[in-house]
């Protein structure tokens, strides 16, 4: 054996070596992978520290300077060059920092705008309900007010249709009938007075003509003084035109006297006459006041214009007169003006 060539204890060692592959890298504590796989040395904590130090040091520095008055003239004229500078910015980004909050209050005024406007439409309605509501009881008074002026039981009725009837061309559609104790030839009544009498009857409705209708006939009796200023108290026939409204004549009544002497003031009322249990109309209820009178140059006959109480334009609330011991299947106004 050479004396150069290794030790077998040497040569197997070797190979041992070599089949392990090289010793494992150490890392030290300042060393550390990058992204590209090679060590970097990390940097101690000395610089760290030392800058945290200066920081501190300037902040205790700067607070310290703010107390004192030293600054405060170049802290103003800072002030003075920067001021104008902020105010210009502030006032070129105003319109676009403010197109959010416009959008907002846009939409935000829309919703307060219809919630306003539905709030409002209902107000509206209740405002219409409760004025005809004030307005429907207003009549149901005066139709109780009326029965204790007249001296006549009253059943009440509200007029549901116009339109004519049969051979008439004025009439009204009431709501009580029969059931209610109305029959044909009672009087029809408001609060104001007279509206016409009862043509037909149903069960539960009734046909009224109105004394506007052309062939209508009342008796009327004018009261207060003629002229000459004796108590005029003269009878004669009331007539309708047959035109409610849209002439000069539209709604006025005709009176032709029995006597064609009398001559009524005008402002006078005519009120029905009779015995009081006469039909179709009962004795004392009002029509109307005297407007004008006028002379037929042709007959020599004397005609007074009659402008009625009531507008039958507008009829709601109805008094049929009856006897005071009408059996009713509704609320009854007796003469008295209560109900039973």
């Amino acid at each position: 054996m050479s004396l150069l060539s290794p030790r077998p204890s040497e040569r197997l060692r070797k190979g041992l070596e070599q089949r392990k592959g090289p010793p494992p890298m150490v890392r030290t504590p300042r060393e550390r992978l990058n992204r590209r796989g090679s060590l970097e040395t990390k940097s101690g904590g000395g610089p760290r520290r030392s800058w945290l130090v200066v920081l501190v040091l300037c902040c205790a520095t700067l607070a310290t300077l703010d107390q004192t008055p030293v600054l405060e003239p170049a802290r103003t004229a800072v002030g003075e060059v920067l001021s104008p500078l902020e105010t210009g910015a502030a006032m070129v980004a105003r319109p676009f920092t403010g197109v959010p909050e416009w959008f907002d209050t846009r939409d935000d005024l829309r919703e307060r705008l219809t919630e306003l406007e539905a709030e409002n439409s209902t107000l509206r309605r209740q405002l219409e309900v409760t004025d005809y509501g004030r307005a429907k009881l207003a009549e149901y008074e005066s139709i109780t007010r009326a029965a204790d002026d007249l001296g006549y039981a009253l059943v009440p009725a509200r007029v549901t249709a116009f339109g004519p009837a049969q051979t008439f061309n004025r009439t009204v559609t009431i709501d009580a009938g029969s059931a209610a104790g109305i029959k044909s030839d009672m009087s029809v009544v408001t609060g104001d007075g007279l509206v016409g009498r009862v043509l037909r009857v149903t069960k539960t409705s009734a046909t009224v003509l109105l004394i506007v209708d052309a062939a209508s006939v009342v008796g009327g009796r004018v009261g207060g003084a003629d002229r000459s200023g004796k108590k005029s108290g003269q009878v004669g026939m009331v007539r309708g035109s047959g035109v409610v409204a849209g002439g000069s004549d539209a709604g006025l009544l005709a009176l032709d006297l029995v006597d064609q002497t009398a001559a009524p003031l005008k402002g006078e009322t005519v009120v029905t006459w009779g015995d009081g249990r006469a039909a179709p109309y009962v004795s004392g209820l009002p029509i109307g006041e005297v407007t004008d009178t006028f002379e037929s140059v042709r007959d020599s006959s004397r005609t007074v214009r009659i402008k009625p109480y009531v507008d039958f334009g507008s009829l709601d609330v109805v008094g049929v007169v009856v006897p005071g011991d009408t059996v009713s299947d509704r609320a009854l106004i007796t003469p008295e003006g209560e109900l039973r």
